[in-house]
């Protein structure tokens, strides 16, 4: 945990122990450790289960998240609701949806290094108070800043693999194509189906995972026929 002298009350939202006493506190907060603060109306902390097995990791929240309060509720929110039940999953049942920033931007772009910087640490804790069997990771931004130490990527290459890091260990991560990129590129709809059916597989334990630990170790997932 990242203590700051100055900050008692951030220091208090890090340190709690359960995850909704996390949640509450950070709501509450008034936090102004990047410029995201003056364009925000709501500190935009999760949408879904934190008892879920899956934990659905995207960039920053959106208008319609910043007024509600609530992660991933416009329409790429609709799509990834509807994507989960395609194979049997309910969004707000199954998983717990978070984003790296906490904090809408003034334009639709994404985070800084120094607004994910500010916002990361919440991130982490969020991870270790759920641990997931499953990190979902919406497109290149949530990747990136959830192993940093990736270097240059593709998602070509990135999208449906199963990996692992040690920092999070009995958890298996893996990449998809954000809703958003969907939205405009409805060709990538049949990949991400695919992607879909082999997250299906592992859940029910017809799929082999990463090797535990496995840092950068990226392992293909075997699509089945259904």
């Amino acid at each position: 945990m990242q203590i700051d002298i100055f900050d008692q009350e951030r220091n208090a939202i890090l340190a709690a122990p359960t995850y909704a006493e996390f949640a509450t506190r950070l709501r509450a907060y008034n936090c102004r450790r990047c410029e995201l603060a003056d364009s925000r109306s709501h500190i935009v902390v999760d949408r879904g289960n934190p008892q879920a097995p899956i934990l659905i990791v995207s960039e920053r929240p959106g208008e319609n998240e910043d007024a509600t309060g609530q992660a991933f509720v416009g329409r790429a929110g609709e799509l990834l609701d509807k994507i989960l039940a395609a194979i049997g999953l309910d969004s707000n049942r199954d998983a717990l949806i978070v984003n790296v920033a906490k904090c809408k931007p003034p334009i639709d772009r994404s985070p800084t290094a120094a607004e994910a910087e500010a916002c990361l640490p919440y991130l982490e804790r969020q991870i270790e108070l759920v641990r997931p069997r499953v990190i979902l990771l919406l497109g290149a931004v949530a990747l990136k800043w959830i192993d940093p130490t990736r270097g240059e990527f593709t998602m070509e290459e990135e999208a449906g693999r199963f990996f692992t890091l040690k920092r999070f260990p009995g958890t298996q991560l893996m990449v998809l194509y954000h809703p958003a990129f969907l939205l405009r590129d409805p060709r990538k709809k049949k990949v991400m189906w695919d992607h879909m059916r082999a997250l299906r597989e592992f859940l029910a334990g017809k799929a082999e995972p990463a090797a535990d630990g496995a840092d950068l170790a990226h392992h293909p997932v075997t699509h089945g026929a259904g």
